[in-house]
């Protein structure tokens, strides 16, 4: 057996892929409202763009593309985030262009963090960030969320703190960023000298009329951190692997000197797709974000303290004596565990409201049954 160098040992068990082998493993009769893949396609005129950019036989398509993304894109990205978050971005210095958010979060800690510094995460949070951090060899301090989603700074660490990930709407907790989070966690990266790293992945998923609400917006924040946006949510572009992380410049200055030594760049044609999602019609966003209240609204009439002021899901405590494998195995339909976005989530189970109206209903349906029964 060939020996296998210790950043792979350090790798945890990847959540997601295991928790599909098990649902998948259960059946095809089996409702899955657990797993979150947009299930609305992106905007005609974005796949059109796609398409016709593909169809140049030209080098400058085809050919290797520039590593730090075509200027047009970084612009149209620096004008989206001017025109909806009242974020003003150089986009020469201050944004980066990745092949999507979980290469970001990855790739963020290897130019902030040495071999055995602290990152801390939100607990419960993304579990992808646990990756992050094991690939970076730093050691991982959970940041426990409370009932609002703020997180307890009392209990965190001050020494060798290189980062702090946030993440607002929340995935799993489904929580709007509470009044004065940011303003908090840049004065926890003043006195302890960690980055911010805020992953804004479900911007504009917010509900109740909410608006969305950058970190960069607040003041002082591009001084000490950076923000993660992607394609995925707010356009249906999951399997496109397009995002961007924008703010201090020169953390996105080691970001692109890591694109130069472990990528060839973005093909064009995704490029100039994402070019076309972020300058073109905006109706489908905002369709979107209905749709998700809609079927938010219908959840929480169903489930028990069941909550979602944001992202699409909805995050919601299991009545005594109900758990993931009773409801796989006795009700088929399948949740997210809780436990697996950390310790504070056991007891808990996340809902997907990117699942197809009728599979939506009957996992409903199934869930309700089980609730009766206890």
């Amino acid at each position: 057996m060939l020996p296998r160098p210790d950043r792979i040992e350090r790798l945890p068990e990847q959540y997601f892929t295991t928790l599909l082998a098990r649902v998948t493993a259960a059946g095809p009769d089996v409702i899955d409202v657990g797993r979150g893949n947009p299930d609305v396609p992106p905007p005609p005129h974005v796949i059109e763009a796609l398409v016709e950019s593909a169809r140049e036989p030209t080098a400058a398509v085809h050919g290797y593309p520039p590593f730090a993304g075509l200027p047009a894109a970084k612009q149209a990205i620096a004008d989206r985030y001017a025109a909806v978050y009242g974020v003003r971005l150089d986009p020469e210095r201050e944004v980066a262009f990745l092949p999507g958010t979980t290469t970001a979060l990855v790739e963020l800690a290897l130019v902030l963090a040495q071999r055995g510094e602290r990152i801390l995460l939100p607990d419960p949070g993304y579990p992808d960030y646990n990756s992050a951090v094991a690939l970076a060899g730093a050691e991982r301090v959970a940041l426990p969320l409370g009932e609002d989603g703020r997180p307890d700074w009392t209990g965190a660490p001050r020494e060798r703190v290189a980062a702090v990930y946030l993440n607002y709407p929340a995935n799993p907790a489904a929580v709007a960023a509470p009044p004065g989070v940011f303003a908090e966690a840049i004065e926890f990266a003043h006195e302890t000298g960690a980055t911010i790293v805020h992953d804004f992945a479900y911007a504009d998923l917010v509900f109740d009329g909410r608006r969305p609400e950058s970190f960069l917006a607040e003041d002082g924040a591009r001084e000490v951190g950076v923000e993660m946006f992607s394609l995925s949510k707010s356009y249906g572009m999951a399997g496109w692997r397009l995002g961007f992380v924008v703010g201090n410049a020169e953390i996105v200055t080691r970001l692109n000197l890591v694109q130069e030594h472990a990528r060839s760049g973005i093909f064009v044609p995704l490029q100039r797709a994402a070019i076309a999602a972020l300058t073109g019609p905006q109706d489908t966003v905002e369709e979107r974000r209905a749709l998700y209240e809609r079927r938010r609204d219908r959840v929480r009439a169903v489930i028990p303290g069941a909550r979602c002021e944001g992202t699409f899901f909805v995050w919601f405590p299991l009545p005594d004596g109900v758990t993931f494998d009773l409801l796989l195995d006795d009700h088929r339909v399948a949740v997210a565990p809780g436990e697996g976005f950390g310790e504070t989530g056991r007891g808990y189970a996340r809902f997907s409201l990117a699942t197809q109206d009728d599979a939506l209903d009957e996992g409903l349906a199934r869930l309700q049954g089980a609730f009766a029964r206890g």
